[in-house]
């Protein structure tokens, strides 16, 4: 006996059959939009990983320490701030009492000093400050060198009879300079090897520059320790023409190179001080220690180039203590080169963008290729499958209402009561719906008609009475 449920049935299919005429478009935005969600998702975080482990945006404003007013590093600072503003960098200088502080503040995490001038000879200080020195030392691969700008020659001028030795300053007063800083650590250093010791027969004073200068003058101390900042060319020449001071030469130069690696010789021929009086009236050797410009670790890549560069244009001429073209070089003491400066050195060049182009494009046209990388490896062939995975996206559906429909048409040819058959009725009607009221694209039309022929077959085994 056949449901008394046809006429609503047959009102119902005719109803279905109308929509889905309607349905049937060129193109199904949803199972599309499906497809394409997956493809957009990959890809930003393909782009969003790429952009975070990679150089964040090269800074536009950098802070430097700098040195004492009117001193070397000073002087210096303000020059890397000139030749940076032409690339659109803001250097902003910040005054210190010199090398020991650069460092220090280097070393402080949130002084906000991105790079500074600093004498090799700094670290000595370090190794005489006991648990601080370990401190120090736990900080140091925080920091990178981009290299030895210039040297920093140490001029000893005494009173008296000519002297061959530091040994030969036993007993005397010394002038080191104030403590912490660089020219004191270096004096200690050098005096200790020669047997003279804090705290010893030996007077060790604190005094440096025109303070120091003074008390040799006036006969107060028997010797001065000074660094480049405290003898320009002028005072060297003053002190030279000043009847009884003497500048002490390294005759055993060669020694304190192999025994303090930091050090170098600095031949000065006769007359480099003054060709009328011929000053020094002989060869000297003096030993100096490197300066090398230090920065932290997380420095960008575009602007260790553009320091580097700026630095060549600053050191890399001829003075009366190193030939043209001898700084900056990679010669570092404490602190590694960075990785990025080692290239720079080698090649010679920075990179196309930054070597053809204003510093503020190649930075932005460097950053657009990093979030190029991704796309190109990750989007366009994503979009290239789109097509595929649309074609698998409506096939899947379809294929999903032809295992419902083949499950439901199994448990059709088993006995069925009346009741049961409308309960498998309604289950054919919304496979149907289900199919009717999703968007399908033309171009799946012959695969859905071929459901629909499926789905009225397992409706007529249906309709049709079942043997009891």
């Amino acid at each position: 006996m056949e449901p008394k449920r046809k006429p609503e049935e047959s009102r119902r299919r005719k109803s279905a059959e109308h929509s889905f005429a309607l349905k049937i478009t060129t193109i199904s935005w949803g199972d599309l939009l499906d497809a394409l969600v997956p493809v957009l998702l990959v890809s930003a975080i393909a782009i969003w990983l790429t952009v975070h482990f990679t150089q964040p945006q090269t800074p536009r404003t950098l802070t430097m320490s700098g040195g004492p007013p009117g001193s070397i590093f000073e002087i210096d600072a303000e020059r890397f701030k000139s030749i940076l503003a032409r690339s659109g960098i803001t250097l902003h200088v910040l005054p210190s009492q010199g090398s020991a502080e650069n460092l220090q503040r280097l070393q402080t995490k949130h002084s906000g000093v991105d790079l500074a001038l600093v004498q090799a000879t700094t670290s000595l200080a370090g190794k005489t400050a006991g648990s601080g020195a370990r401190r120090t030392r736990e900080r140091a691969h925080r920091l990178v060198s981009l290299g030895s700008m210039f040297y920093q020659p140490l001029t000893i001028f005494y009173r008296g009879r000519r002297l061959q030795r530091l040994a030969q300053l036993r007993g005397e007063s010394i002038a080191i300079g104030k403590p912490g800083s660089g020219t004191r650590a270096l004096a200690l250093a050098l005096l200790k090897a020669n047997g003279i010791v804090p705290g010893g027969p030996t007077r060790l004073l604190g005094l440096e520059g025109t303070a120091a200068r003074d008390a040799l003058l006036a006969g107060r101390v028997n010797a001065i320790f000074l660094t480049a900042d405290s003898t320009p060319l002028p005072v060297i020449i003053k002190m030279l023409r000043t009847a009884g001071i003497r500048l002490f030469a390294f005759t055993q130069a060669n020694a304190y190179v192999r025994r303090f690696p930091f050090l170098h010789k600095v031949s000065i021929p006769t007359g480099t001080f003054d060709l009328a009086r011929n000053l020094p009236r002989r060869r000297i050797t003096l030993l100096a220690p490197a300066v090398e410009l230090i920065a932290r670790e997380d420095l960008r890549p575009a602007l260790c180039d553009l320091l580097i560069q700026t630095a060549q244009r600053i050191y890399g001429r001829a003075t009366v203590l190193h030939a043209a073209g001898e700084f900056p070089n990679t010669a570092t003491f404490r602190y590694r080169l960075d990785r990025q400066a080692a290239r720079y050195y080698k090649t010679g060049n920075r990179s196309f963008l930054y070597r053809y182009l204003p510093f503020w494009l190649a930075s932005l046209l460097s950053r657009i290729a990093v979030v190029m990388v991704p796309i190109i490896v990750v989007l366009i062939p994503g979009l290239a499958y789109l097509p595929q995975l649309y074609s698998w996206r409506v096939k899947s559906r379809i294929h999903r209402r032809y295992a419902e429909l083949m499950a439901l048409e199994r448990e059709s040819l088993t006995p069925l009561t009346p009741e049961r058959r409308l309960v498998l009725l309604d289950r054919l009607h919304a496979i149907e719906r289900s199919v009717i009221l999703r968007r399908m694209p033309g171009s799946h039309a012959e695969q859905l008609y071929q459901l629909r022929e499926r789905i009225e077959f397992v409706r007529g085994n249906l309709s049709r009475a079942a043997p009891g």
